[in-house]
């Protein structure tokens, strides 16, 4: 069997020269090379990045999900890509067999969606945060799960094509979740595989100034969008309930509630929600849907 074929999407925004250096220089020592690398820029016309990538620059900027999607969607109809890989363009890969183990894996299960890796940063310290799981204790247990980290993944291409790709309209937050629900949904798995790492210097989301009003409208987003009727106020409540233990800050708070509301009042984009039997394997993998 011909082993899947490796297509890689970055996305900058041109504020981060010498980390996208490095990152560039350790996708290209993998011992088994891509077929292709796609450089996205979000609002920034690459000019000064010299690289072998395709580079295509964006006159504005389309957040995460928005830039994702234009490099997938490179390498989707290029036709000759198997899986993708997605990397932060501060992020490192310190091993040069990454590409060669995710192939095997994906060669090994046809079922098998989403590989999130384990980040770490230079001192190889993983946050809990950078845990996919709610049991977060033990970042080196592999094994199924309901979620991954946007910095650090390969997605099937199959599985890509048939769940579509990153709901552009979130911007920034929670579109991993929207993509991971979706493809439990549609019967593929996704595993954490804490022996391929991802080296990611420790920052904190809230560095962003959006990061408060859109986390919370995007949280609304998701549970309109993914959960069934029935969930969608156990949902809210508990993720109003763990904010406002929280939250520290008046102004984040302020920010938060408004993107809540807005959340609320605004279009969501279609409804498609999970089916029960998700539900369940979402709760048999240790993270039912409401948390």
């Amino acid at each position: 069997m011909p082993m899947p074929r490796i297509g890689v999407v970055i996305v900058t925004m041109g504020t981060r020269p010498r980390e996208l250096e490095a990152l560039l220089a350790s996708v290209a020592k993998q011992d088994f090379p891509a077929a292709r690398v796609v450089l996205v820029g979000n609002a920034t016309p690459l000019t000064e990045v010299t690289t072998d990538a395709t580079k295509v620059p964006l006159e504005e900027n389309r957040g995460c999900p928005g830039g994702r999607n234009v490099g997938l969607s490179m390498l989707r109809d290029a036709g000759d890509i198997d899986v993708a890989f997605e990397l932060d363009d501060d992020g490192l890969l310190i091993a040069d067999d990454v590409f060669r183990r995710v192939q095997q894996l994906f060669a090994a299960d046809s079922k098998l969606g989403v590989i999130g890796f384990r980040v770490a940063d230079e001192h190889g310290h993983t946050e809990r945060r950078w845990i996919p799981r709610l049991r977060a204790d033990d970042p080196m247990r592999r094994g199924l799960v309901t979620a991954f980290l946007g910095g650090g993944h390969a997605f099937s291409m199959p599985m890509l094509r048939q769940t579509g790709l990153w709901p552009a309209e979130f911007f920034f937050g929670h579109e991993e979740s929207d993509l991971a629900w979706r493809a439990l949904n549609a019967g593929w798995k996704i595993l954490y595989e804490p022996e391929i790492v991802l080296q990611h210097p420790r920052t904190s989301p809230a560095r962003h100034a959006v990061h408060y009003r859109y986390t919370a409208r995007n949280r609304v987003w998701l549970a309109r969008r993914r959960l069934p009727a029935p969930l969608i106020p156990a949902y809210l409540a508990v993720w109003i309930l763990l904010t406002m233990v929280r939250m520290r800050s008046l102004t984040g708070l302020k920010a938060w509630w408004g993107g809540f509301i807005d959340g609320m009042r605004s279009p969501c984009g279609s409804r498609e929600p999970m089916k029960w039997r998700t539900v369940r394997l979402m709760t048999r993998l240790g993270r039912p849907p409401i948390l």
